[in-house]
């Protein structure tokens, strides 16, 4: 057997005093840093001997982004659960994230990750990094975007885009949970800048749109009227409901008392806010309040992915 050994190229002084250095991939370590990754799922309900199926039918990646295989805990004509894979298990400086997943007419999925996703310091040129997530729900189809929490270390800077687009009478139901600092370390955010933006139309139409920036340099971050301190924040938000006053009702019927949360409607979107200190508490009430919704949104009764569990 005859193996390929590549030309080595001739030794090149000059190459030791360029500017912007990069390892044996092509990455740059300099202020113009950018190491993307994207994925891309599509979902289709298919007839199979009599049964209407949902099928991960398109999986394109870019990167270190990648899905396990779909699970039925369902049934197989259930919800298709499908977890999200990070390798790295967090973002740097230059990161760029892509995640685009459509649901087809009359599919449902759920989609989740393992683990929580970490979001680490600045490097020294204060490079940012950003994740970007559409999901796109085609009419009579149903999704559930459930990722586990962010963890957002001192010095973090970087935006995290979620864009839903809605046709016809999709449904969809999603949170996103937010914890600034690594308190049980004593180390605080005090510094870095992060943004979550937020939109979700249905035909086109915008249902509800937001913008947070968080910034520990900001009167915001600590007044009354912003951020008041609070390290932990969530937002569950579900669009397609029948009778938002009776889920709302239920909602505050099952969660615990708390100043720290609210449950209102915008525009036949349904939003619970949570704003506090503590993480697992965040994740307590969404869970809680997504196991309330969805037989109200879909039909059938939470099933909590296995990988929650681990």
């Amino acid at each position: 057997m005859t193996i390929y050994t590549p030309p080595v190229p001739p030794f090149d002084p000059a190459r030791l005093a360029t500017a912007e250095p990069a390892n044996d991939s092509g990455h740059r370590f300099d202020a113009g840093r950018h190491w993307a990754a994207s994925i891309e799922l599509g979902f289709e309900a298919r007839h199979e001997h009599g049964d209407r199926i949902t099928r991960l039918t398109r999986r394109r990646h870019q990167g270190p982004l990648r899905v396990q295989r779909p699970f039925y805990p369902e049934g197989k004509t259930g919800c298709c659960h499908v977890y999200l894979l990070h390798p790295p298990g967090g973002l740097v400086s230059g990161d760029a994230l892509h995640i685009n997943a459509n649901v087809g007419p009359g599919a449902q999925v759920l989609l989740t990750t393992p683990a929580a996703a970490k979001l680490y310091k600045a490097d020294s040129h204060g490079v940012a990094w950003a994740q970007h997530t559409h999901l796109t729900v085609a009419d009579g189809a149903t999704l559930e975007w459930l990722p586990q929490e962010t963890l957002a270390f001192d010095g973090s800077r970087g935006e995290q885009t979620t864009t839903v687009d809605l046709t016809g009478d999709a449904r969809c139901l999603g949170w996103e949970i937010l914890a600034l600092g690594r308190p049980a370390s004593d180390l605080p955010f005090v510094s870095g800048h992060l943004e979550q933006r937020f939109r979700l139309s249905r035909d086109g139409r915008p249902l509800w749109l937001e913008r947070q920036p968080m910034d520990p340099k900001h009167p915001r971050f600590k007044g009354k009227w912003g951020q008041g301190g609070a390290t932990v924040q969530a937002t569950l938000w579900a669009a397609g409901l029948t009778d938002d006053a009776e889920a709302i009702d239920a909602v505050r019927a099952a969660l615990p008392a708390s100043p720290r949360w609210a449950v209102t409607r915008r525009r036949g979107v349904l939003l619970l806010r949570y704003l506090g200190h503590e993480r697992n508490e965040a994740w307590a009430l969404c869970q809680q309040a997504w196991e309330t919704l969805r037989p109200r949104l879909t039909g059938q009764p939470a099933q909590t992915p296995r990988i929650w569990l681990t």
